[in-house]
């Protein structure tokens, strides 16, 4: 009798059930346990407790942007968003006095205009939009009794003291090694790991994605490094240490990678190296002997002086390239006015402003009966429309679903917990899961929900679980009509944008080697020139903008069938832009070792790049000309 298959759920049903895994990250627990609840108790305590509810929104908001890396990436990461949050605030607070519900409602697109353009530079840039739109509905919709300047600055008090926690409390890597470094550490520790297993798995069908994996640690490392400081270069004789054991490992990556795109296994003595370097880096200490792979090719000569040099360099502090290229205010200005950027700003001006329509509209024909605020619809489609929380179809069902189920909760806690006591230690306990339901969205909703009713309970405003249930759904309804709304241009702007910027990357980094090949060698493995210090910067970036590339094209892959059609065939050329940067690291490498590039080399360069030319034509993706390609 013959099985009859599973059923496949569709791409858009598949995502909105799935939850991401990983150990329960426990100092983020801590930091979330001991930021809302105690500044809400605080501000109860002396009288200032709308003042607290503010403060503690903030921590909230503060704690979804609470993720693993080093403590001065989290600086950037929490530090900007609340400054855009205080900032939309007091904008929404002052705009709100006294001004109709026609004028605002203007207001509100213009802001979400803005906001949404700002989101398409970068991830903290999205994030600093997000916290500006929901200021600005809280400061014009949650009537308290203090002025615009004052909110604004215990927003700032809330997020500063999570801010706080994350620079002051310990965290399991800074027991183990230096306090400052925690983050750092262990990044640097996880690129020489994925070289490791990149190597271990050449030649076998694992091989590409343990180079992506290689690719996310190069990123994780180079933002845990390269966050904010206030003197230009690194200071200290560890941090600069540790700066030149990350440099240390780009000529292993790139090794490595020419080893996996050979296609043929490696000995196991190969990944020891990198691995023995891996825990060096890990436990602060000296490398000790490292076993020499075998020198019978140019990729595997490459590694072994790659490890020559690192072992030199684990033993000092001279500090090393981070090999990043810092983005001008005009890059940046081109991502918010492109057309990512335009598609995003406009369906987030229009989203924003519906839903503070909507609630005004609301709000002025008594729907919510007792209750005077109605900053709930307008802040919910600012969640929903984001493209970087998940497909458009996952996040609708997963908010409502995550509301429902927190309105549900809450309305059973109200109705036995002691207040303002019980309430207070419900906003902490909400406070501590944050970290962890963070992996699903509809946990991640349903936790939100019953921490900011909790909030407003404290401060004063009456039960409110069911108009929240309405208004999540209102809103869900406004961001669905207006994501499959026609906008000026071509749709799937923001998969366009990654590639293209991908695109450009890849070429760029081609161009270079193959202007390379004609160039003077100097130097070896070891000691790189600057022509292999800027190729190593150019594949860092051609294979960054291609992982956003990827994550891009997975989010819209996920989309309903009416969305997902508009970015078909991204995902061929993104991989076939990946094949391109990973023949193009095999060239490098071997150009190195023998000053030109091998016939075997330019056969499969050109086959990658004639195969890449129609796909890329139909995504409006005209490739520069190269040498090769004459």
């Amino acid at each position: 009798m013959s099985r009859r298959p599973a059923p496949h759920l569709p791409p858009w049903l598949a995502h909105a059930l799935r939850a991401q895994r990983g150990p329960v990250p426990w100092s983020a627990v801590t930091r979330g346990a001991l930021s809302a609840g105690p500044l809400l108790l605080a501000a109860v305590a002396t009288g200032h407790t709308t003042l607290g509810v503010v403060a503690a929104i903030a921590a909230m908001l503060a704690g979804i942007n609470d993720r693993p890396g080093s403590r001065r990436a989290s600086v950037k990461r929490l530090g900007v968003p609340a400054l855009g949050g205080a900032l939309g605030l007091a904008a929404g607070t002052y705009a709100g006095q006294g001004t109709g519900p026609v004028a605002l409602t203007a207001v509100f697109t213009v802001v979400g205009l803005v906001a949404g353009g700002m989101s398409a530079v970068g991830p903290v840039a999205s994030a600093t939009g997000t916290q500006v739109l929901v200021g600005t509905a809280v400061g014009a919709g949650m009537p308290l009794p203090e002025p615009g300047w004052e909110r604004a600055l215990a927003f700032l008090a809330g997020a500063g003291w999570l801010l706080a926690l994350r620079l002051a409390l310990p965290t399991p890597g800074s027991l183990a090694g230096d306090f400052r470094f925690d983050g750092e550490r262990q990044a640097v520790a996880g690129v020489y790991d994925a070289v490791a297993d990149l190597l271990d798995a050449a030649g076998g069908p694992d091989a590409l994605r343990r180079r992506a994996a290689l690719t996310a640690a190069l990123d994780q490392a180079q933002d845990a490094l390269a966050g904010p400081r206030l003197r230009r270069y690194a200071s200290s004789s560890a941090e600069r240490r540790l700066h030149a054991q990350y440099a240390a490992a780009l000529p292993l990556a790139e090794a490595a990678t020419a080893l996996a795109w050979a296609g043929e296994g490696v000995s196991g003595r190969a990944s020891e190296g990198p691995r023995r370097l891996a825990a060096a880096v890990r436990g602060n200490t000296h490398t000790g002997p490292l076993p020499a792979p075998s020198r019978s090719a140019p990729a595997l000569r490459a590694l072994d002086d790659a490890l020559l040099h690192a072992a030199e360099v684990f033993d000092q502090d001279r500090g090393g390239d981070l090999h990043t290229r810092p983005r001008s205010t005009g890059d940046r200005l081109r991502a918010a006015l492109g057309g990512a950027g335009r598609e995003y700003g406009l369906r987030v001006a229009l989203c924003f402003g519906a839903g503070a329509a909507v609630a005004q509209a609301l709000h002025q024909s008594r729907w919510y009966g007792q209750h005077e605020h109605w900053y709930w619809l307008p802040a919910t489609a600012v969640f929903l429309v984001k493209p970087d929380l998940g497909p458009l179809a996952s996040r609708v069902l997963n908010r409502a679903a995550g509301t429902v189920l927190g309105a549900l909760l809450f309305a059973g806690f109200a109705a036995v917990l002691p207040r303002p006591e019980g309430l207070i230690a419900l906003v902490a306990l909400s406070g501590a899961l944050i970290p962890v339901a963070t992996r699903h969205f509809a946990a991640q909703t349903a936790v939100v929900t019953v921490l900011v009713l909790a909030l407003v309970m404290v401060g004063g405003e009456p039960q409110a679980s069911a108009g929240r249930i309405g208004e999540t759904l209102l809103a869900c309804a406004i961001v669905l009509i207006v994501g499959h709304l026609p906008m000026p241009g071509q749709r799937g702007g923001g998969v366009r944008a990654r590639l293209a910027a991908a695109s450009e990357a890849a070429y760029a980094y081609l161009t270079h080697v193959l202007d390379e090949s004609g160039a003077p060698r100097i130097g070896t493995a070891g000691t790189p020139s600057d022509h292999r210090a800027t190729r190593w910067t150019l594949r860092r970036e051609a294979y960054r903008t291609l992982a956003e590339a990827r994550t891009a094209i997975s989010l819209a892959a996920h989309e309903l069938p009416a969305l997902a059609r508009h970015t078909e065939g991204a995902d061929e050329v993104a991989g076939l832009l990946e094949r391109l940067v990973d023949t193009t690291t095999a060239c490098a490498v071997h150009l190195d070792d023998t000053g030109r590039i091998g016939d075997r080399h330019r056969e499969r360069l050109t086959a990658v790049l004639t195969e890449l030319a129609a796909p890329a034509e139909r995504l409006g993706l005209r490739p520069p000309r190269t040498p090769l390609a004459g």
